[in-house]
């Protein structure tokens, strides 16, 4: 589909079937690949409504600076924007970020500051919310809490899954900011109110990179509970093996919350008789080539999952 530009490239993206991952043939398991958007990511539809939003009411002009606190994909999506309209930005990220999207921020010109990777994105959002009450030069989006973030999956990613699959009985997407579960599930209960929406979380002390658990303390302002009908916990050995399962099975490249939300799939499919399954697979996996996330050796595969660079 032709776009006039990098932004109206942004979204619908490709569903496909995960044929070979279905536990049995009466079950099928589609898959939204966000790796497809501009900067690899879905954070690309919301980040265009953000800035849409704040510029359409005056809240974002030429002289202020973008300020956000990100684990990267965000914040990249971000930078793509702002580079593309004329902004600076600054990005507040943990220490222990991976390296790729540290480089692809600064490829953008972004300014990046750290923050003490043990307290991983809540410290990032304290410090750059901080940075802002210090400085009123700064035009915070703030994705934890900005309406327009689930707003854009209501608009887009929702219809988009519908065109594509009218009949949606189960939507299963990893809990990050929560925008993409709150959005799209709206849109599909309005469609039919029998659609079961799941949130896909990390198991307890442990991170898997773009997930949070709403029990660590933070819940973004964002979120209602009521509309998600379950929240299904995975460890981050069985994201990494599900991220190389879809790779080594499907042929998909995708991050490692793809791999989270793919095993909460399998485990929906064995409970079920029939159905359909859509699950929103977040980002592609070349951000996380640094990780060896993709070894053969479990040995090594289980280091990683230990405590590496997941945020």
């Amino acid at each position: 589909m032709k776009s006039r530009d990098i932004v109206q490239a942004i979204g619908r993206t490709p569903m496909v079937e995960l044929e070979r991952m279905s536990p049995k043939p009466s079950v099928r398991i589609f898959a939204k690949l966000e790796g497809a958007n501009p900067t690899g990511s879905l954070k690309d539809r919301i980040a265009k409504f953000m800035i849409e939003k704040a510029e359409a009411e005056g809240k974002l002009t030429k002289d202020r600076t973008i300020l956000e606190a990100t684990s990267g994909n965000t914040g990249i999506a971000l930078a793509m924007l702002a580079r593309r309209k004329g902004y600076r930005m600054k990005v507040v990220v943990p220490e222990n970020v991976g390296a790729e999207r540290v480089e692809l921020l600064r490829a953008f010109g972004v300014e990046v500051v750290f923050s003490p990777g043990g307290h991983g994105t809540n410290g990032s959002i304290r410090m750059a919310q901080k940075m802002l009450s210090e400085d009123e030069g700064y035009f915070m989006p703030y994705q934890y809490g900005n309406p327009n973030n689930p707003l854009a999956h209501y608009e887009t990613t929702g219809p988009e899954i519908l065109k594509d699959l009218p009949k949606v009985d189960v939507f299963i997407a990893g809990l990050g900011t929560g925008g993409t579960l709150m959005g799209v599930s709206r849109r599909l209960k309005e469609k039919n109110p029998a659609t079961k929406v799941i949130a896909v979380v990390p198991h307890p002390g442990e991170n898997i990179q773009g997930l949070r658990s709403l029990e660590d303390g933070f819940i973004p302002p964002i979120v209602d509970i009521n509309l998600l009908d379950g929240r299904v916990v995975i460890t981050n050995m069985d994201a990494f093996r599900g991220t190389r399962e879809l790779l080594d099975v499907e042929g998909i490249f995708a991050g490692v919350s793809s791999g989270a939300v793919v095993q909460c799939a399998k485990r929906m499919a064995r409970r079920m008789e029939k159905g359909n399954i859509v699950l929103l697979l977040a980002d592609g996996g070349w951000k996380y080539l640094s990780t060896g996330l993709w070894t053969k050796d479990e040995a090594a595969l289980a280091q990683n999952a230990d405590g590496q660079v997941w945020w």
